[in-house]
């Protein structure tokens, strides 16, 4: 279905087979929590905005989180929920906090991403859709997985801090995931 992937570029090859050239193929999908594009701009930085709702990519080597070493919980920084646990985080040279484990399977959505004219795997909060960075599999053992994350799209709590027993209220209609540009970093 052509019209579910509006970012993509297609080509109709000889045999009438359709072959995604560009772009990032998404299904329109309800996530547990939505927030207003209003609200949003409001409550996150101008970076957390592009990174987490226009598919933006901070510049390597300047997140927040890159050289974080502190022990606690990476959330995601639009809806709260758990991501990654800092027992998981490893340097990775990429100039991303890098990750090779979640703190739950379910914490993320994978999705297909071939903008750039390459195949990546892109990340997604699972409860509100948030973009976070991209999958690979050059991470180390045990998993060899490596979720390269934004520090625009993570929040942190320390281990030893209380929880947060609020995380933000769910808006009405925001759906994440528009187009974005990525200032001419690709790994993310």
């Amino acid at each position: 279905m052509l019209d579910a992937c509006p970012a993509a570029v297609f080509s109709i090859l000889n045999n009438g087979q359709t072959m995604l050239k560009q772009g990032t193929c998404r299904t329109k999908k309800t996530w547990p929590r939505t927030f207003s594009q209003e609200e949003l701009k409001k409550r996150l930085s101008p970076i957390q905005f592009h990174v987490t709702q226009e598919r933006g990519t901070e510049s390597a080597f300047r997140g927040e989180y890159t050289d974080h070493k502190e022990e606690g919980t990476y959330s995601c920084v639009v809806c709260g929920a758990p991501l990654f646990r800092s027992e998981t985080k490893f340097d990775s040279g990429s100039g991303w906090p890098s990750f090779y484990d979640l703190v739950k399977e379910e914490s993320v959505t994978a999705t297909d991403d071939f903008s750039y004219g390459m195949h990546r795997v892109e990340i997604n909060c699972s409860q509100c859709g948030s973009h976070l960075g991209h999958l690979f599999d050059d991470g180390p053992k045990p998993t060899g997985k490596r979720y390269c994350i934004n520090s625009a799209s993570l929040g942190f709590q320390p281990k030893d801090a209380p929880s947060a027993s609020s995380h933000p209220s769910s808006g009405e209609g925001a759906e994440a995931g528009a187009g974005g540009s990525s200032g001419g970093k690709i790994e993310l």
